[in-house]
């Protein structure tokens, strides 16, 4: 019974990480599926922006699955991270691209504090992912894997205006890192660290569509 009772709560948590990327993660934020990056004259600055800074969030190394890596010792977990980790540095590097094919990051009132908050973003993302606290670096590893295939929306329409192939992401799928949340979903206190981790990943994402958005909105009225 008391078997039972630990796989039906460990598939409760399972499901509510997959539930509040959807309800808190790019999926819910109206700018990256704004006609702002997918048509119109404007559309290359506006990914272009979105390229850069997410360059600055997430492309360089170590970062957040890193991180966890070396922080998970979950033995249930190794297998996912390793595949995470190798799958996100050729996200990286398409990042890397995307920012330079793109073109200069475009001209916006306010420049230096929007480069003000996105370094205090991408500081906020290596304090959750070298967090001691058990379960915080892995939740925000889980977040990022799943929330990424609606950025990689972005970038692959980026990828389009500029003619280069993203090819496929390898990033493990939504039904590989549930049955990893559920099998590291083990102890109250890991569960609680593992949501943290993952609303806080998620809250820097929409952080950052609501820069991009606003820096978006600042160019058209000028």
């Amino acid at each position: 019974m008391s078997q039972a009772i630990e796989t039906a709560r460990s598939e409760v948590v399972a499901d509510m990480l997959i539930s509040v990327v959807s309800a808190d993660g790019s999926a819910s934020h109206r700018y990256p599926r704004a006609d702002a990056l997918t048509s119109g004259p404007e559309a290359i600055r506006n990914l272009a922006d979105a390229a850069h800074y997410l360059c600055v969030l997430h492309g360089r190394y170590p970062g957040v699955i890193d991180h966890a890596a070396s922080k998970t010792k979950h033995p249930a977990a190794l297998g996912w991270l390793a595949a995470a980790a190798e799958a996100f540095a050729a996200e990286r590097a398409l990042l890397t691209k995307l920012a330079v094919a793109t073109g200069p990051l475009p001209s916006t009132p306010r420049q230096a504090e929007c480069e003000a908050a996105v370094l205090q973003q991408r500081h906020a993302l290596d304090m959750l992912a070298q967090s001691e606290r058990a379960g915080c670096a892995l939740g925000a590893a889980f977040a990022l894997a799943l929330d990424w295939q609606h950025v990689r929306a972005v970038l692959e329409a980026a990828a389009r205006r500029v003619s280069i192939a993203p090819g496929d992401c390898s990033l493990p799928d939504e039904e590989e890192t549930r049955t990893v949340a559920m099998a590291v979903a083990d102890t109250p206190s890991f569960e609680r660290a593992m949501s943290f981790g993952a609303q806080q990943l998620l809250a820097q994402h929409r952080g950052l569509w609501d820069l991009l958005e606003a820096r978006q909105q600042a160019r058209a009225e000028i």
